[in-house]
């Protein structure tokens, strides 16, 4: 029998921040089986035990009630991969069951930023990443495509050795003109270079799949919006944030969208509901 199983990936843009803005409850009611986090800001020795546990503070009887289909339970556990510089990037997971392990990247110079937090349930991986700003004028432009490069061959590589793929998380890229509000102005600005499009392009021909794409082709689909100028209220915004998985694994995606009625960051959450056997 096919399991169903969501997971939802978000960029949260400071994990303190958004605990004050109703994240805990939204977490227990989201009915997520895995939730993954970029930009926590934090790690997890200055977070509140509602941010480290949540849900066990909750009394059985007052605990939301919906099924989950991996964890049976309407608790998380969680776990983070901190960034060395206080308040900076960082990636976290959290899940109702628990993980046959985890893992970082294995590449310092993106660990030391808390970049990738992975977590193994069977034969299934589930990446939250947070993929680097390139920066105004490109200044990380090189560090961007450096860790591109190392999350596409530790895809690869995962999947060469029999596993499926979630890789979930802010990509800072949007890739291609239907993906943002104002393309041509973008042209040569972060996220939208030439170079992170051609990234893009690359990933998505070699192996893996933007599954957001499978179910909408429709314009004026955003994950990320400025908070200059009303730019959510105008939905003048950009989708980077992603869901993609590994070709093999397209035939087990049952749906995929963007919820953009969620508030309390400057991005939103993306979803995805995938079977598993």
């Amino acid at each position: 029998m096919l399991k169903p199983m969501k997971i939802i990936s978000w960029n949260v843009n400071g994990i303190r921040a958004v605990e004050k803005k109703d994240f805990i409850p939204w977490l227990l009611n989201c009915g997520a089986d895995v939730v993954c986090i970029q930009e926590t800001k934090a790690n997890p020795g200055q977070l509140s035990p509602a941010l480290v546990s949540p849900g066990a503070q909750e009394d059985d009887d007052d605990a939301p009630l919906f099924s989950s289909a991996i964890g049976g339970s309407t608790k998380y556990e969680s776990y983070f991969s901190s960034a060395k510089k206080p308040g900076y990037s960082g990636t976290a997971i959290y899940t109702k069951k628990k993980p046959d392990r985890i893992e970082k990247l294995g590449i310092p110079e993106f660990d030391d930023e808390g970049r990738t937090t992975i977590a193994y349930f069977g034969n299934l991986a589930v990446i939250s990443a947070y993929f680097p700003n390139s920066q105004g004028e490109g200044a990380r432009l090189p560090y961007k495509l450096g860790f591109c490069d190392a999350m596409f061959k530790k895809c690869t590589s995962l999947v060469a050795d029999g596993f499926n793929i979630v890789l979930g998380g802010d990509y800072n890229i949007a890739h291609k003109p239907i993906d943002l509000a104002n393309p041509k102005a973008n042209e040569k600005n972060a996220g939208y270079l030439p170079e992170e499009r051609a990234w893009m392009d690359f990933f998505t021909a070699n192996g893996f799949t933007d599954t957001f794409r499978m179910f909408n082709q429709e314009p004026n689909q955003y994950s990320w919006w400025s908070y200059r100028m009303h730019a959510r209220e105008k939905n003048v915004g950009w989708r980077i944030d992603y869901l993609c998985v590994n070709d093999g694994f397209r035939d087990h995606v049952k749906s995929a969208g963007i919820l953009q009625d969620v508030m309390g960051s400057d991005h939103c959450p993306v979803y995805l509901d995938i079977e598993l056997s």
